[in-house]
């Protein structure tokens, strides 16, 4: 097995820089916030490769034709997928536009998970694509790993998630094929995070083993928990309890937990319960043939913190499963 690699002088295990005390990943991790449920809601998922610089909001801030940009964010927004834009760690020269652009169509739903991957020359030929059957080639390959590295959209994720995209294109034990740069993925104070298809798995708070560890496990058939916000599946809610199920039960197959449904605990409006600022839902999942029950609350932190870099600190919501059981 090959050794470590090294960037100069410095150990590839280690990021280039690191953000500042008042940065947005700082403050939440000093904090100990949850990673639990903090998952974007996205059952399927569109990666669009475009090289060269991105905006804030790369769909429409990119070189890719801003009024294409829109089209397909409102064709995405109604078939309920979420756009990533993607590109090849490295320098981001831009490419003519004719030339092929990789594209991943995602379905992270247990017992529909897939993964179709092709190249097109022609970008707006994605407003023709029928997510429900998009008649395109199954993605060969090892299961790709999309960094968030938007700059102009955080600057945590812009010095931690590049660093870890870096590291992972140049490790010696990682299929480089795996490794995307991408733009927002939600949670820029969880920096670096990264979203794994066709599961839909998020992470937080990674560094170059960790995500090496979750390429692995991923090879191996395996949900890898740690560091992990969620499946975008489901629902915050159900994210946490299925995670919850999970370590209760050493689950690990990809699809062996499921979330079935849930639905509000919260007293009727003038009836006498818990603080207005928690939230409890009751989440119902299945492990094979077990039903189980999960009662989760949702609270405003009690300590504020920028949600991302240069906003105004406040008080995201945090989630804790209470109970979990096994239903009869």
């Amino acid at each position: 097995m090959a050794g470590p690699r090294t960037l100069g002088s410095m150990p590839l295990s280690s990021h280039a820089a690191a953000p500042g005390p008042a940065a947005c990943s700082t403050a939440s991790a000093r904090l100990g916030e949850p990673l639990a449920g903090t998952a974007p809601h996205a059952p399927r998922w569109l990666a669009i490769e475009q090289p060269g610089p991105w905006g804030p909001r790369a769909l429409t801030e990119s070189h890719l034709p801003r009024e294409l940009g829109r089209a397909l964010g409102a064709k995405a927004e109604a078939a309920g997928v979420r756009i990533a834009l993607i590109r090849r760690p490295g320098r981001h020269a831009e490419r003519t536009p004719d030339a092929p652009r990789r594209v991943l169509l995602a379905d992270t739903r247990p017992g529909r998970t897939t993964l179709w991957s092709w190249q097109t020359t022609d970008a707006a030929s994605l407003l023709d694509l029928d997510f429900d059957a998009p008649g395109k080639p199954l993605h060969e390959g090892p299961p790709p790993l999309l960094i968030c590295t938007n700059a102009r959209r955080d600057e945590c994720c812009a010095l931690t998630g590049r660093a870890l995209a870096s590291w992972l294109a140049q490790d010696a034990e990682t299929d480089t094929a795996a490794v995307w740069e991408s733009d927002h993925l939600g949670g820029h104070r969880f920096a670096p995070t990264a979203v794994l298809l066709p599961t839909g798995y998020l992470y937080g708070r990674l560094d170059g083993p960790a995500a090496r560890e979750i390429l692995r496990e991923t090879s191996a058939g395996r949900v890898s928990l740690a560091g992990c916000r969620g499946r975008s599946t489901w629902s915050r809610a159900g994210q946490a309890a299925e995670l919850a199920l999970r370590g209760q039960l050493q689950e690990f197959a990809p699809d062996a937990v499921r979330v079935l449904g849930e639905r509000s605990l919260d007293p009727l409006p003038g009836a006498a319960g818990p603080s207005p600022d928690t939230h409890r839902y009751e989440v119902r999942l299945a492990a094979g043939e077990a039903v189980f029950r999960a009662e989760v609350a949702e609270t405003a932190a009690a300590h504020p913190r920028p949600e991302s870099c240069g906003k105004a600190p406040g008080n995201p919501l945090e989630l804790c499963v209470l109970r979990l059981e096994k239903e009869g």
